[in-house]
């Protein structure tokens, strides 16, 4: 069972994310991914430390890409008002977190299980996602839309006030019949404040 090919980290996350698809998380060994790439388990080993951080590194690349950088995207782009800016960004994080918990559901819950167990890369995740908020915001006082204040300070609070809506704890409410009226009383509550 030897593989001739180079092993890179890349090539261990893919086929781990590959393989979490497949069997889960709950059922996924350091071993199965090893099987997949037809090396010893030892050989991930030299990469990753143990099979919490290799779930931590597949989690943190799908966090990434499925979620920071498309964001990113929305708040780097300066069409519109900044609170409609602001309402797209969190309604395609809303319509993302929820997408995953479908279409995507290893994955996602993989990721719930890594934000109650790994607090460093889940924060500097959050923080990511808060800069961008604070971009938004920022844009909207310097255009006198949003009063004066910290941006900063103004993102947490809007990312803390929707968690309901992107949280995984909160997951099993995402069904719930209001949840589109819940997040507009939100959302009109918010405006109010940065105006």
């Amino acid at each position: 069972m030897t593989n001739e090919l180079p092993l890179t980290k890349e090539a261990i996350l893919d086929a781990a994310e590959q393989v979490l698809r497949r069997y889960g998380p709950d059922k996924t060994s350091v071993i199965d991914i090893a099987k997949f790439l037809q090396v010893s388990h030892g050989t991930l080993y030299r990469h990753f430390a143990s099979k919490a951080a290799l779930r931590e590194a597949v989690t943190e690349r799908w966090l990434d890409k499925s979620i920071a950088e498309p964001l990113e995207g929305i708040a780097d782009t300066a069409k519109g008002s900044a609170a409609e800016q602001l309402r797209l960004w969190l309604e395609t994080l809303i319509k993302k977190k929820r997408m995953y918990a479908v279409d995507d559901a290893e994955m996602f819950v993989m990721y719930a299980d890594v934000t109650l167990e790994t607090g460093d890369m889940i924060t500097m995740h959050i923080n990511r996602l808060m800069k961008q908020i604070a971009s938004i915001i920022e844009r909207g006082m310097q255009a006198g839309e949003f009063k004066p204040d910290s941006a900063d300070a103004i993102s947490r609070a809007v990312f803390l006030a929707t968690s309901s809506f992107h949280h995984p704890a909160h997951a099993h409410e995402w069904s719930s019949e209001t949840i589109e009226e819940d997040f507009d009383t939100v959302w009109r509550l918010l405006l109010s404040g940065l105006k």
